[in-house]
């Protein structure tokens, strides 16, 4: 009987021929023949340019999700996970990582906003947005018959003129701890296209501020982990602050304790406030009332020690990694000693930084040189809530700074803390490099006009890669344009003839109505690095799917 086999059969035997092909003839034990018809057709197999079409196609239609989020009046995406997570952001690498691409190539996109994010912090969007324009312009070329190869090379001359022409038409400006305005306006131009920008000037006036306090000026180094962010729902988002110290999202250890306390010794234990306990598992029995009695007495004896040896060296706050049970709770309290239990790992080496503290751990180490000094260590509370958190403040060691966010509703909160995140990266980028080019499309449309002229100086064929990535640049200043209801083609061909005539690399997209083309004077800047990154990156992943000439998926090579 011919039929297909639903369980695996024993002793049978197959011969090779027959196992090469779609089905293969197998025996049974008692020696009938039957066929193995493998399950499921054969699946297509994409070689050549039809492997680099398709490809070219999964990637245009990731960056033309992401278009529409370019720019000031770039719209949100909604994203909801698969346990009902709902996430609002228009954040390239954020979309991109949420959307769980399955795609080969769509996961390179996603690697390349992440790696944006990673080294610059901003510009996630615009960088998947050049990569895909750029293969929208490939896929014309290959239609005429040019070798992929000659392609990427062509692309990657044309990356390096761009890349050079961006050096030459960058602005060097100046700034200090004093005069910080430039540095604000730069990070406001980041923020102008996120959630926060109705309160862009406040939130780019925190984002400086805090890099400028853990900035080593002189290394022209900034260390981001100093820099903590933490949030609480509730609030507007008017209501975020910058704090000199270090918020906890934490509450002192007993309702009853001193929740304001100036002048702070802290001491930074990681040692549990409990008695000693055997490493080996043990089993203590205590067979009458009086041994039960003792067990106690010793037990209160331990507290007591452990909370004299503390008050001794001169502490008037506990702040422990461990927790510790009532009875030690209640005999803190009245030794008049505040505490905050179960505090991260994280959180305790911040306030030991900002704080001069020594993490101590063991009671019998505790010297007066081991305490850290804080100005005001306070607990606030919000709304109606029983939501309290621990504020240390006046630090002696400003170098480690806590920005408290606050907004309507957690989506916005998240959002306000990515925005933030993006401008404090570029911040620090400007304190790295203090180079900057001008935004709204400008450098874009300066970059695309030099490389249209130096392609009209190369014989070869790569002068058509050449061109076709001018024309790509110009698809970021036409997605800005459309995004901002102008008419993309009119907007961008009447400034580059500008740009053209005039020679001014700032002229660009109004985006904001504002009456005027010149970047300079809207105070729209980006920071060349920044811009220089999303070039290379782009033309490095073009260059990588273009290479691609045969898709093997399992199962399909036969």
């Amino acid at each position: 009987p011919i039929n297909k086999p639903r369980v695996a059969r024993t002793h049978w035997v197959c011969s090779r021929k027959a196992a090469q092909s779609a089905m293969s003839l197998a025996f049974d034990e008692y020696g009938r023949p039957f066929i193995i018809i493998k399950e499921g057709e054969k699946k297509g197999r994409l070689r050549g340019v039809e492997a680099q079409k398709a490809n070219i196609l999964a990637a245009k239609a990731v960056c033309n999700i992401l278009k529409t989020s370019l720019g000031p009046k770039g719209m949100d995406k909604m994203l909801q996970s698969p346990d009902g997570d709902v996430t609002i952001t228009n954040d390239g690498a954020t979309i991109l990582e949420q959307m769980k691409v399955e795609h080969q190539i769509g996961k390179l996109l996603v690697e390349l906003s992440k790696s944006q994010d990673d080294e610059i912090g901003d510009g996630t969007t615009g960088v998947v947005v050049l990569a895909g324009s750029l293969l929208e312009k490939a896929e014309a070329l290959l239609d005429r018959g040019i070798h992929p190869m000659r392609i990427a090379e062509g692309f990657d001359r044309a990356c390096t003129i761009a890349v050079d022409t961006l050096a030459e038409i960058s602005d060097t400006f100046e700034y200090s701890l004093e005069s910080k305005e430039a540095l604000v306006e730069v990070a406001m131009t980041t923020l102008s296209s996120k959630i926060v920008n109705r309160s862009h000037r406040q939130m780019a006036e925190i984002a400086v501020d805090a890099v400028l306090s853990v900035a080593d000026i002189e290394r022209r180094d900034v260390n981001l982990d100093l820099i903590k962010m933490d949030g609480k729902v509730g609030g507007r988002l008017e209501d975020t602050r910058l704090v000199r110290g270090i918020v906890i999202d934490k509450d002192m250890s007993h309702p009853q304790m001193t929740k304001d306390i100036k002048d702070a010794k802290l001491c930074v234990l990681t040692c549990p406030f409990e008695p000693p306990k055997p490493k080996t598992k043990h089993k203590l029995e205590l067979e009458t009332v009086q041994a039960y009695q003792d067990m106690q007495v010793a037990e209160k004896a331990y507290f007591l020690d452990m909370i004299q040896k503390v008050k001794d060296c001169g502490a008037n706050l506990v702040i422990c990694q461990w927790g510790f049970d009532d009875e030690a709770n209640h005999l803190l309290m009245q030794s008049g000693l505040p505490a905050i239990r179960w505090v991260g790992g994280v959180e305790l080496e911040l306030i030991a930084i900002a704080c001069n503290a020594r993490i101590v751990p063991r009671f019998s180490e505790l010297t007066p040189d081991k305490l850290g000094s804080a100005g005001h260590v306070h607990e606030e509370s919000f709304g109606t809530t029983k939501d309290r958190m621990v504020v240390i403040e006046s630090c002696p060691n400003s170098k480690a700074v806590t920005v408290f966010v606050r907004g309507g509703n957690k989506m916005i909160l998240d959002e306000a803390k990515r925005s933030l995140h993006d401008a404090i990266c570029v911040v620090r980028n400007l304190i790295r490099s203090n180079h900057i080019v001008y935004g709204g499309g400008a450098a874009e449309i300066a970059c695309a006009l030099k490389v249209a002229e130096e392609a009209d100086k190369v014989g070869t064929i790569e002068q058509y890669a050449m061109r076709a990535f001018a024309d790509a640049l110009e698809q970021t200043p036409c997605a800005l344009a459309e995004n901002s209801g102008l008419s993309p083609i009119e907007a961008v061909a009447d400034v580059k003839s500008k740009q053209a005539a005039e020679g001014k690399p700032y002229l660009g997209i109004d985006c904001m109505q504002v009456g005027t083309n010149d970047m300079k004077e809207q105070k729209v800047f980006e920071t060349l690095i920044g811009k220089q990154q999303q070039l290379l990156l782009a033309t490095q992943v073009v260059r990588m799917i273009l290479k691609i000439d045969d898709v093997i998926q399992p199962g399909a090579f036969q």
